[in-house]
């Protein structure tokens, strides 16, 4: 099922080498270091994006420049539930935001969840990354009341929000 999707000269495809992972990995610790603290649930995925997250039957992806151009961007889908996928790990390199590019990851992300079967996605983030939390919204996803949240690994998550594809 793995494929490519290119649109103004971002090529975003499934993670499958490690060049990929370590693209992958790069990506968000370069984020997560300039705001936050890397956490142990954090380097258990980057460490290994493709055994953490793909191997169990979600989906990773990178966008590059191009075909074969540097890595801007990245995103997964962990399954978390029968049914419910949590998108982890997006990360946009700073020269790149503002371009759309978080964008066309998280509806790829979401058109992937659709295709696997999931008829939710969640996500956690924190409300120091505003950009980022407007982001989810304009696509839908609702801030989950207090009584929904499940216990996360990450000491920084703050914000819980939910996408149902139904």
């Amino acid at each position: 099922m793995p494929d490519a999707t290119t649109t103004d000269a971002v090529t975003i495809s499934d993670i499958t080498t490690t060049a990929d992972a370590e693209a992958f990995r790069l990506l968000n610790e370069a984020w997560i270091s300039r705001f936050f603290t890397l956490e142990d649930e954090d380097r258990k995925l980057l460490g290994d994006p493709i055994g953490q997250i793909v191997e169990p039957g979600g989906a990773a992806f990178v966008a590059r420049l191009g075909a074969d151009g540097p890595a801007i961007g990245c995103i997964g889908i962990a399954p978390v539930g029968p049914g419910v996928f949590e998108l982890v790990k997006m990360a946009v390199s700073p020269e790149h935001q503002g371009h759309g590019t978080g964008r066309r990851l998280i509806r790829t992300a979401l058109d992937r969840a659709r295709a696997l079967g999931a008829h939710r996605v969640v996500l956690e983030s924190n409300a120091q990354l505003a950009s980022a939390v407007h982001l989810y919204e304009a696509f839908g996803f609702r801030h989950l009341d207090h009584d929904e949240i499940a216990p996360s690994p990450y000491v920084r998550a703050d914000v819980h929000m939910a996408l149902d594809l139904r």
